[in-house]
């Protein structure tokens, strides 16, 4: 069941604020700022959404920090009566309408920090999504780090060998000797490089960003979203808790995503399809043949795109680009120092927690030039 694989992550503490009381806008005030949200979504011509666990929790998997989620329940000793397996669960409300939005040109890029695979079961394509913390339904091969999609959830989690060895595609050849492990980050794991370069570059990118079912506790992946304001993008957070980036949100919308979804693709005019399992690549046989790996060729495109681009938004705001690149060291900077300060800890202790916490803050999290690599990561997995 799906609130079982985590069982074989590493322990930590540090979880973030727990069981924060939901709050709900009254009919009126949603119908009101879904309008205003759908009219920016119109209006805007780079529109990146992120989502956290808040979107699946419809699906019948349980999100962490609510007033039910697994991490609020386990401190006070209980488990989550919801237990859905992540194989019969089935994209919402939120994902199928995702990628209609995605389809009707309305929205650019999704970064999601969930395991569930439910985008990709969407049918939302491998271009539009970047997944920071990892799938279920993938697994990579150590040689040639092509990714393939599974048919079944992984049985294992943490970067572990699942027993499989690298198939090759239609196209391609299976490398020789390449063995298949999962590709679930444990606590101490890097985030794949393409997957956050592609995130930072789109939400820096964006004139709106949009933050559905996630609390933004998590780093770097929680800062990802106030990568625009500095050149004057907006930020719109859909959340029943409160956030930690809450004052600095151009619209904040307390509801169930679900309906979020629903309103505003009724006022842009799209309609947002049922789930079927003929758009599933987890239901394709055989799934084989099928590469989930993000081509090269789509990172480079994309930063030529970027570093055009922010070169002529610094100069709107009279930044140098001698200036961009001496952030760009300073952030490189403190980073191996704070993993050096750090290193050997295992999981690093909460004050280094901390000073990375300010470090991402105060750097908005990693750019191009130093990912920050190694350095400690927070991300959501699903267990009990």
């Amino acid at each position: 069941m799906s609130c079982n694989y985590a069982e074989g992550l590493s322990d930590y503490k540090h979880k973030g604020v727990l069981g924060v009381p939901e709050v709900f806008d009254d009919e009126e005030a949603i119908n009101e700022k879904c309008d205003q949200l759908a009219k920016w979504i119109q209006g805007s011509k780079h529109v990146v959404v992120h989502t956290g666990a808040g979107i699946s929790t419809s699906a019948g998997i349980p999100d962490f920090r609510g007033p039910n989620g697994v991490w609020t329940l386990e401190k006070r000793g209980e488990k989550p009566t919801v237990n859905v397996a992540f194989d019969e669960a089935i994209p919402t409300a939120t994902h199928m309408g995702l990628k209609a939005l995605v389809e009707a040109g309305h929205i650019k890029y999704v970064v999601s920090q969930n395991i569930d695979g439910l985008h990709m079961r969407s049918g939302l394509q491998r271009k539009n999504l970047a997944e920071l913390h990892g799938n279920m339904f993938i697994e990579q091969c150590l040689k040639c780090r092509r990714q393939y999609v599974r048919a079944t959830p992984a049985p294992t989690v943490g970067k572990k060998l699942t027993g499989d060895v690298c198939r090759g595609t239609k196209n391609s050849r299976a490398c020789r000797g390449g063995n298949l492990i999962d590709n679930i980050l444990d606590w101490e794991h890097d985030l794949p490089e393409s997957d956050l370069d592609l995130s930072f570059m789109h939400s820096t990118l964006a004139d709106l960003n949009i933050c559905l079912g996630t609390t933004l506790q998590i780093v770097p992946s929680g800062n990802l979203p106030l990568r625009n304001k500095r050149y004057g993008g907006r930020l719109v957070i859909c959340n029943l808790q409160p956030t930690k980036h809450d004052k600095k949100a151009d619209l904040i919308i307390s509801t169930y995503v679900d309906t979020i979804l629903q309103k505003v693709a009724k006022k842009l005019g799209v309609e947002i399809p049922a789930y079927t399992p003929d758009l599933d690549p987890t239901k394709e046989k055989p799934t084989t043949s099928l590469e989930w790996t993000i081509p090269t060729d789509e990172v480079k495109a994309l930063d030529k795109i970027y570093a055009k681009t922010v070169k002529e938004l610094a100069k709107t705001k009279k930044k140098t680009a001698s200036s961009a690149r001496d952030e760009k060291e300073e952030f490189k900077f403190k980073a191996k120092k704070l993993k050096k300060d750090t290193s050997g800890e295992g999981v690093a202790s909460q004050n280094g927690s901390a000073r990375l916490k300010n470090l991402l803050r105060e750097s908005s999290v990693v750019n191009k030039s130093g990912r920050g690599k190694k350095v400690q990561i927070e991300f959501n997995v699903y267990y009990c």
